[in-house]
């Protein structure tokens, strides 16, 4: 644990400019019971979108939805998996995004070429956005649901806190194309941030709102926590490119928001962009269809061909190795 202090003060080190990429930094804001992490995506993001060749759009809402997924399966404390999965009846109808923790990252989406348009939150349409966590064969899985009806994926984040975990929550998501010396790559970042005080009465959070109120009566707004309403404003102001920018450290941004208050951070996660795939799970597989299916799969080489929708390896099988 590390406190981030200007310089000239008196701490264990200094901020650090020093941008590494693909990496989870947690962080806390003691005096606000703020407690979160920030995430960078660099080579892996770019790897996953070009390992597809979506239009921009798709790219950019695959890329926040990696994101978040980032955000919230990096606080797993086992070797389990955390799925965000949308269905909906907009342009970008399927949405996956696996996070196998702690550390590998893969997605893909699923598109109508002729409906997309420039919004991201049009894309999405009305449907639901699914996180399902995995804790093991020998574990109960677990699953929350959001109703989609246009909004985008941060406004999905929010409610999804609101209704599930019922923790004030913020969060923000940024996806851009940047022009390097290699040529144009896609970066990714985020932030989430949550109010976790430690005293019990400053915990209670505010009832979601009643399905059965008599028409006409107006129901009061609780107050909000102060440190919560300035720590919920301080993340307001970041700026999309702050998140995406590679010369900005994730340290750097953090004392940028939270310098007056005095901000920590932890240890880093390293992510990396990684596809389970492989000839024998692929063919394990083939093997649980009927021999009638196989036989429909045949191409006019002869041959089952196979591509891996999360990373596009495409695997030729012979008939008679199932035989």
């Amino acid at each position: 644990m590390t406190e981030l202090r200007p310089q000239g003060a008196a701490v264990s080190r200094l901020v650090s400019d020093d941008g590494h990429d693909d990496r989870v930094l947690p962080f806390a804001v003691e005096p606000l019971d703020l407690r979160g992490r920030v995430v960078r995506l660099g080579s892996s993001i770019d790897q996953i979108l070009g390992q597809h060749d979506y239009p921009a759009p798709v790219a950019r809402l695959l890329g926040e939805a990696a994101v978040l997924t980032v955000l919230l399966g990096s606080s797993l404390k086992f070797e389990g998996r955390l799925q965000l999965q949308t269905r909906s009846d907009g342009p970008v109808n399927m949405l996956v995004v696996d996070f196998d923790a702690p550390d590998r990252l893969r997605a893909f989406a699923r598109f109508d070429a002729e409906r997309l348009g420039d919004s991201t939150a049009e894309l999405l349409g009305s449907g639901h956005l699914a996180l399902t966590i995995e804790q093991g064969s020998d574990m109960s899985r677990y699953q929350g649901i959001v109703v989609l009806e246009g909004q985008g994926l941060e406004a999905a984040a929010h409610q999804y806190f609101r209704q599930s975990e019922q923790i004030p929550t913020a969060v923000r998501l940024a996806v851009a194309q940047t022009v390097t010396p290699a040529g144009v790559q896609w970066r990714a970042g985020g932030l989430l941030a949550q109010f976790l005080p430690t005293s019990r009465a400053r915990q209670i959070a505010p009832d979601l709102p009643p399905g059965d109120v008599p028409e006409g009566l107006v129901v009061p707004e609780p107050k909000e926590d102060d440190a919560w309403v300035e720590a919920k404003s301080l993340v307001a102001t970041i700026e999309d490119h702050e998140l995406v920018d590679p010369t900005l450290s994730n340290e750097r941004l953090l004392y940028r928001l939270f310098h007056e208050r005095g901000v920590k951070v932890f240890g880093t996660q390293e992510i990396h962009a990684s596809c389970h795939c492989s000839r024998e799970r692929i063919g394990n597989m083939l093997k649980s269809f009927t021999p009638e299916e196989r036989h429909d799969m045949i191409g006019d080489n002869g041959k089952i061909g196979v591509t891996c929708e999360f990373c596009s390896a495409f695997r030729e099988f012979e008939p008679r190795e199932f035989d």
